[in-house]
């Protein structure tokens, strides 16, 4: 994670989204008043997205029960994209 201030992030605008989306790595604005965090729009996605698993029950339940498993060294069988994503 990367800050820097206003002041900086003003002067070069292009400059600091280009770094942020290059490095994949959150930038810091900050002010006196507080600070706002820029992103890669990919990154912001995949926040998005495992915020919503983690609020799915069944979701979350079926992620719990798959990492037991893998830890256990078993292999789930193999479905198709079909059946894996048919709820989506």
């Amino acid at each position: 994670m990367h800050t820097i201030t206003f002041d900086t992030a003003s002067e070069d605008l292009k400059s600091v989204i280009l770094k942020t989306i290059k490095d994949k790595e959150e930038t810091i604005i900050a002010t006196d008043e507080g600070a706002v965090v820029i992103l890669d729009e990919r990154e912001w996605s995949n926040i998005k997205e495992t915020l919503r698993l983690l609020s799915d029950k069944d979701s979350l339940a079926a992620l719990i029960e798959s990492h037991a498993s893998r830890d256990k060294g078993e292999r789930p069988e193999g479905i198709g994209p079909e059946e894996a994503f048919k709820d989506v």
